[in-house]
């Protein structure tokens, strides 16, 4: 299958290849316990990569759960071949993404875009509840450098609803895959610089800025100083002179705890909001424009932070769950307000201090997660949220402030 490159490069903004994954390349094991919550864990399809060496791609029709079930967690790790945890100054995980759709099962559909000969059956991406415009943080999981140390569990009686016979067409089947961004930085020149995508550190092609699109279709400017597009599949970070080490395989393993869904379970719904976002309100028409990544400049400024907020109309509200945020390295904090000031949630991050995995110094290695008491946090239908992301104020490419959360439209009986 032909994945639409278009969306992909637009949606993730990095993933210029997809590769199908191969049944052979997972494994398995599973639980139950006694309250009927499962949990898998499976290994992606692996990918090589050598010093210095970006690898932003996607993995199609991943391994997840089947059936009508309710997501409790979604949580991912970057492995070796032994299955250990690769330590962030050896390859930085600058994302991962988990995406949904939908394909046709009939055979004699196309599922190449460009593919005229016969009538075309997906994949029909299915977005996030988000506000980003269509191509832009479609996901419904996905973290970075901080997966390891932040929790995506959702407390009873609340999940996320996948797989209802009644929303998926007949003849369709759901299906998921992964957009993911890692870079080797064995041996380079300045580590902290390639992880930032700043695209002096990196051997670009020739006629690189010509020829590479921004996020609006148009020539990427030469002011621009690092990002998502100087970290395109397989570019190379500038090595110390004469280093060499071997290539390597690696790949994502992936823990999903879910339950079978029943009436017991309260459905919850997933948004992305990203401080970039340029809301422009035309009448009743409300138009999104996330930039999703944003440099701070070089300063003199005495102020020790870098603010970037927006201010983005909620068209449905609900009851607040769990909130947390996707940051870089150099983060201070990242809040969500409420219209009248009041704060929703704050995500803080937590730096390493040591070398092992999970706690590299000088690296965000966790987010802090907002669990509101039930029912004591609610955004409004028709609120307007301020979403601030704030650094610190040095030099820095490529920065992100993405605030996850979940909203709920009711809550659990209580007696």
């Amino acid at each position: 299958m032909q994945v639409n490159t278009r969306f992909i490069s637009k949606a993730f903004l990095f993933s210029l290849s997809i590769i199908v994954i191969l049944s052979s390349t997972t494994y398995s094991q599973q639980n139950k316990n006694l309250n009927q919550i499962k949990s898998t864990t499976y290994l992606s399809e692996k990918f090589e990569l050598g010093p210095g060496e970006v690898l932003a791609k996607g993995i199609e029709d991943i391994e997840f759960p089947s059936g009508h079930i309710g997501v409790k967690s979604f949580d991912v790790d970057l492995v070796d071949e032994q299955g250990n945890s690769v330590p962030l100054y050896e390859t930085y995980i600058h994302h991962w993404f988990a995406i949904r759709y939908h394909l046709n099962k009939d055979k004699n559909m196309s599922h190449d875009i460009y593919d005229h000969s016969k009538p075309f059956g997906g994949p029909d991406y299915k977005r996030n509840d988000g506000t980003c415009n269509t191509w832009i943080l479609p996901h419904y999981w996905g973290l970075g450098s901080e997966s390891r140390g932040t929790s995506s569990k959702l407390p009873d009686p609340f999940a996320v609803e996948l797989g209802n016979p009644t929303n998926i067409t007949e003849g369709w089947e759901e299906k998921w895959l992964f957009s993911i961004m890692v870079i080797d930085t064995r041996g380079t020149e300045d580590r902290k610089s390639c992880s930032e995508c700043r695209c002096d550190q990196f051997n670009l092609p020739e006629n690189f800025y010509n020829e590479t699109k921004d996020i609006h279709g148009k020539p990427l400017s030469h002011e621009y100083k690092g990002g998502i597009f100087c970290c395109q599949n397989y570019f190379q970070c500038k090595l110390k002179n004469g280093f060499q080490a071997p290539y390597r395989k690696l790949a994502l393993r992936y823990t999903i705890t879910w339950i079978d869904w029943d009436q017991h379970q309260i459905p919850v719904r997933f948004y992305v909001l990203d401080s970039t976002d340029r809301v422009i309100i035309n009448g009743s028409e409300v138009i999104h424009d996330c930039q999703a990544e944003y440099t701070i400049p070089e300063n003199n400024s005495i102020d020790l932070v870098h603010v970037q907020k927006a201010s983005i109309p909620m068209k449905k509200g609900g009851y607040l769950i769990y909130g947390t945020a996707h940051m870089h390295t150099g983060v201070v904090n990242a809040t969500l307000y409420g219209q009248d000031g009041r704060i929703l949630c704050t995500s803080t991050p937590r730096y390493g201090t040591g070398n092992e995995a999970g706690n590299e110094k000088g690296y965000v290695v966790g987010m802090s997660v907002c669990y509101p008491k039930l029912g004591s946090i609610k955004i409004n239908d028709g609120e307007t949220v301020i979403m601030e992301s704030r650094y610190k104020n040095e030099f820095l490419t490529g920065a992100m402030g993405h605030m996850y959360f979940y909203l709920a439209d009711r809550l659990p009986h209580t007696t």
